[in-house]
């Protein structure tokens, strides 16, 4: 069957004629399957949802208990309208995941946002045979070549021990960055209280109910006389805090920012970034000319990001893809 049959591409995001459902759709549905709760691929209006299940889990910490009139937990091979669909982890954030679409012999992996590297916040990808697969394309640049995230970890702690008397504020996205970062640290051995922001206690509360061990987390609710007295402290924080009133009552502090991003060193000035880390939740460069070359599909698309050199990479290996243009998907998720 022709791959346009399956799934095409709309002005509400990737639609399944045969199944009637939408992936990630960035308008109100009647039925809507999602890969992940971050805001631009998981938003609330939808009739019925159908996701993971942590994914349901977050979509209400974030949404409300009635951000569906109906929700479903994905689990195993389902048939919804003509196709089958089965849900595999994408090791993006907590309970993301790829959408395997599957007709008449012919399967189409959507892997939403998607990172190779390990996460020690949330399960690994898992590699689908597939004949199409849909990719982002946010880092697909060859300028993008992403380090270990325990070497930039590294570079946190190393920054911590010389300059104790300043605390260490680490911009990161409220759901999946945080955690991760929270993780790595503990990894790193970095056994010390580590103090988050308001905003983002509910998602960490819920990563440790989900068995993530992510240690002792305090709030950062200090007034100034208590924050001057931290010593080789963390603080974790989404990056909209760091232009709010919030963030003047630590004294001098090291601003820092996690993100794959930081690789750009005009985007880390623009911020105030003194100490940027490179940890990010996406494939880069390597990581996705590698998955394509692994999955090696008949075909593969791409639904948004950087398109241009991942067309011509595809020219040169004599690969068919596709770029579908879809708009409102943005970088919350780094």
């Amino acid at each position: 069957m022709r791959f346009e049959d399956l799934l095409i591409p709309k002005p509400e995001g990737l639609y399944c004629p045969p199944g009637d459902f939408y992936i990630d759709p960035v308008k109100p549905v009647s039925r809507a399957l999602i890969t992940h709760g971050h805001a631009d691929h998981a938003r609330s209006g939808h009739a019925a949802v159908m996701a993971s299940q942590q994914t349901l889990d977050i979509m209400a910490i974030r949404y409300g208990e009635d951000f569906t009139k109906t929700r479903q937990t994905a689990e195993g091979r389902t048939t919804v309208g003509d196709v089958t669909v089965s849900f595999h982890p994408a090791g993006h954030v907590l309970g993301s995941c790829q959408i395997a679409v599957e007709q008449g012999g012919t399967r189409a992996v959507v892997s939403g946002d998607y990172s190779r590297v390990a996460n020690p916040a949330c399960a690994p990808f898992e590699p689908v045979d597939c004949d199409l697969f849909i990719t982002e394309a946010t880092f697909a640049l060859p300028v993008f070549n992403h380090p270990p995230p325990s070497q930039e970890i590294g570079r946190l702690l190393d920054s911590v021990r010389e300059f104790p008397e300043r605390a260490h504020l680490v911009g990161a996205y409220a759901l999946g960055k945080a955690q991760r970062v929270i993780m790595l640290l503990r990894e790193a051995g970095y056994d010390a209280p580590i103090f988050i922001h308001g905003a983002l206690q509910r998602l960490c509360d819920y990563h440790i109910e989900q068995g993530i061990p992510l240690g002792d987390l305090r709030p950062a609710t200090m007034d100034k006389a208590e924050a001057k007295k931290l010593r080789e402290a963390v603080v974790i924080a989404p990056p909209s805090a760091f232009a709010s009133p919030w963030v003047q009552r630590f004294a001098d502090p090291v601003i820092s920012f996690a993100s794959g991003w930081m690789q750009i060193r005009a985007r880390a000035r623009q911020r105030g970034v003194e100490l940027p880390l490179i940890v990010s939740d996406h494939v880069d460069w390597p990581d996705l000319t590698r998955t394509l070359e692994e999955l090696n599909p008949e075909e593969f698309w791409i639904t948004h990001g950087r398109d241009d050199a991942l067309m011509r990479w595809a020219d040169l290996t004599q690969r068919k893809a596709r770029p579908l243009h879809l708009v409102g998907y943005e970088e919350e998720g780094e």
